[in-house]
C-alpha cells in the first residue's frame, strides 16, 4: 500500500503530508480547491513530465515524495534490477520521489539516492493504478491486462507464471550457449576460458561471504569512534595514572571494611562495594580487551574493501546481478568443466539441454494457456457484473486471447473488449472510453481482478444518485480487499471512507492550498457542505 505520500511547493500546496489508510481513503473540497494537484503528484511518481510551472509560488523547486510497501520479488522482476542495487540494507519499503528544479529539470530518487526516472517509475506504476491518462496507458498494455487474468484465475496461476519466468531464462541461457558452441571453434575456446577464469576466481568464495563481508566493513569504518569510545571508558573505569572508578570504589572499600566490627549494618554496604570494584575492573579488562582487537589489525579495512571490489569486479564481468547468480554461475561453470573433462561432447550437451528447457517452458506454457481459457469467460462476466452495476449500460466485456511468440509468460495476449453502447462493436477498453467512463471501467476491472493501490480522480465524472451508491458501495467492496484512494465531489462516496482528507484554499499573498485530515465532527461538517450545505438540507427535511 502507499503509506504516505509528501508534497511541498507544488503549485499550490506549500506542504502537505498525508498518511493513508490501507482501505477506503476519500479527497475532497470545493471546486478550484486544488485536489488536482494530489493526482499531479501521484503523476509525477508515475513518471508524467514536470516543468518549472510545477513550482510554487515563491519556492526554488517542488518536491513529491510516497513511501510503500515492498513487495518481495518486486525488485528481481525484468527492468527493476537497477533499483535492486540502490536499496539499502534492511530497508523493508520503497521510498521513491521527484524533484522539480527551477530551470524546469527533475531528477528522480528512489530511498534518497539518484534514479532514472524510468527505473522509479515502473517501481511505482507496478504498485499505483492511476484514473485518468494513466490508466490508459496501463489498460493498453498486454501484458498488464494478461496480468490481471492470471491473478483472476488463482495462485497456482501466478505460481506457474513464475516458473515459466524462471524456465524461460533457462531456455534463453540454454539457447545462448547452444549458439555459442555451434558459433565456432574459436568461440567455444574462448567460453570455456571465460568458465575456467570464472572457477578459479570464485573458488575461495563461500556462500554469504560477501554479507559479511559488508557487515565487517561497516564496523571497521567506525573504528576511530569505537577506540575513542572504549578507551575514554576504560580510562574512567582504571586509568594508568590516578583513581579511576574502579579505585574510588576500592577506597570506598577500605574506608568501610574496618567499621563493620563497630556497626554489622555496614556489612552489606561494605560487600556491595568489593563486588562494584570487581566487576569494574573486569569491565575495564574486557574494554581492554577490545581495544587490543581494534588494534591488532590496523590493515583489515582495506582488505576487506579489496576483497568486496573483487566480488564486484567479478559480478560485473560474468554478467552476474547478485553475489548468490555468481556462485550459482560458477556452480554450473564447474559442473560443465568437470562434464568436458569425463570425455562429454559440449555442443551435445548444450543441444541436449535447449531441448530440455524447451519441452519444460512448451509444457509451462500450454498449462498457462488452459487456465487461461477457462477463466476469461468468468472474469469478462465478473467484470460485465460490475459494469452495469456502476452504470455502463449493459456491460457487455469480453476478453480475446491471441497466441503470440512465446516469452516468459507463455505464448497468449489477452485483450480487454468493451460495448458501453449497444449497438456499436467491442473495441479495445483503453480506446473506447475516456475520463469517468475509463475510470469506472477500471473500477470494475479492479473489483474482480484486484489490486495493490488504486487512485481515482475521475470516478464522479457524470454521476450522482444511485449510480453513485453503486459507484461508493463498489469501491468499499474494493477496499477490501485493496488500498483505494478516491478524488471525489460525491458524498455518496466519501461517506464510505475509513480515512477522509479536505482539500481547502486558502486566501493570502500568495493563495495557497491546504489538505488536512479530518475527525468525525470535522467530516460531518464536510458531508454536509457537500450535500449543499445545512440550510439545503433542513429545506428538504422541511
Amino acid at each position: 500500500m502507499l503509506r504516505s505520500l509528501r508534497i511541498d511547493n507544488l503549485v499550490l500546496i506549500r506542504e502537505a503530508e498525508l498518511e493513508l489508510a490501507p482501505g477506503l481513503n476519500a479527497i475532497t473540497g470545493e471546486t478550484g480547491a486544488g485536489k488536482t494537484i494530489l493526482a499531479q503528484a501521484i503523476g509525477l511518481l508515475l513518471g508524467a513530465r514536470g516543468d518549472a510551472s510545477f513550482i510554487g509560488p515563491g519556492a526554488d523547486e517542488a518536491y513529491v515524495e510516497a513511501e510503500l510497501d515492498l513487495p518481495d520479488g518486486l525488485l528481481d522482476e525484468e527492468g527493476l534490477e537497477g533499483l535492486g542495487d540502490l536499496r539499502p540494507e534492511d530497508e523493508s519499503g520503497l521510498v521513491v520521489a521527484r524533484r522539480i528544479f527551477a530551470d524546469g529539470r527533475t531528477r528522480a530518487y528512489a530511498w534518497g539516492r539518484s534514479a532514472a526516472r524510468e527505473d522509479m517509475a515502473g517501481a511505482a506504476e507496478r504498485l499505483i493504478a492511476m484514473s485518468g491518462q494513466f490508466e490508459q496507458r496501463r489498460l493498453a498494455r498486454p501484458a498488464y491486462q494478461l496480468d490481471v487474468l492470471d491473478g483472476f484465475a488463482g495462485d497456482e496461476q501466478l505460481r506457474r507464471r513464475t516458473e515459466a519466468r524462471l524456465a524461460w531464462r533457462e531456455l534463453s541461457a540454454a539457447r545462448g550457449r547452444h549458439e555459442e558452441l555451434t558459433a565456432g571453434a574459436e568461440t567455444e575456446r574462448a567460453r570455456l576460458d571465460e568458465l575456467r577464469t570464472l572457477v578459479e576466481e570464485t573458488a575461495d568464495l563461500e556462500p554469504g561471504a560477501e554479507e559479511d563481508l559488508r557487515a565487517e566493513r561497516a564496523r571497521l569504518r567506525h573504528v576511530t569512534e569505537l577506540a575513542a569510545g572504549a578507551s575514554a571508558a576504560r580510562q574512567a573505569l582504571a586509568p594508568d595514572e590516578g583513581e579511576g572508578a574502579a579505585g574510588l570504589a576500592a577506597l570506598a572499600e577500605r574506608s568501610v571494611a574496618p567499621l563493620e566490627r563497630l556497626a554489622p549494618e555496614l556489612e552489606r554496604a561494605a560487600n556491595e562495594l568489593r563486588d562494584v570494584e570487581l566487576r569494574l575492573r573486569e569491565t575495564a579488562s574486557d574494554l581492554a580487551s577490545f581495544l587490543a582487537s581494534l588494534e591488532a589489525e590496523p590493515g583489515r579495512v582495506e582488505h576487506v574493501e579489496a576483497e568486496l571490489d573483487r566480488i564486484a569486479d567479478a559480478k560485473r564481468r560474468f554478467r552476474c546481478a547478485t553475489y548468490d547468480e555468481l556462485l550459482a554461475r560458477a556452480a554450473e561453470a564447474r559442473a560443465e568443466l568437470d562434464a568436458i573433462d569425463s570425455g562429454l561432447d559440449p555442443l551435445a550437451a548444450a543441444a541436449a539441454a535447449l531441448e530440455a528447457a524447451e519441452l519444460r517452458m512448451g509444457s509451462l506454457a500450454g498449462e498457462l494457456s488452459a487456465v487461461r481459457a477457462e477463466s476469461a469467460p468468468r472474469f469478462a462476466e465478473a467484470v460485465a457484473e460490475e459494469l452495469r452495476g456502476v452504470g455502463m449500460g449493459e456491460g457487455e466485456f469480453r476478453v480475446e486471447l491471441t497466441e503470440v511468440e512465446p516469452g516468459p509468460t507463455g505464448t497468449d495476449r489477452a485483450t480487454f473488449l468493451v460495448r458501453p453502447n449497444a449497438g456499436l462493436p467491442f473495441a479495445p477498453v483503453a480506446e473506447t472510453a475516456s475520463g469517468g467512463e475509463l475510470s469506472r471501467i477500471a473500477l470494475a476491472i479492479a473489483a474482480v481482478g484486484g489490486g495493490e493501490t488504486i487512485v481515482f480522480d475521475e470516478i464522479d465524472a457524470g454521476i450522482g444518485g444511485r449510480t453513485a451508491n453503486d459507484v461508493g458501495r463498489t469501491l468499499s467492496r474494493l477496499a477490501e480487499r485493496a488500498q483505494v484512494i478516491t478524488i471525489t465531489h460525491l458524498p455518496q462516496i466519501a461517506s464510505l471512507a475509513e480515512r477522509h482528507f479536505r482539500v481547502e484554499k486558502i486566501p493570502g499573498d500568495p493563495t495557497h492550498t491546504r489538505i488536512e485530515r479530518l475527525d468525525d465532527d470535522e467530516r460531518r461538517e464536510e458531508l454536509q457542505r457537500m450535500l449543499g450545505g445545512r440550510e439545503f438540507i433542513s429545506a428538504l427535511q422541511d
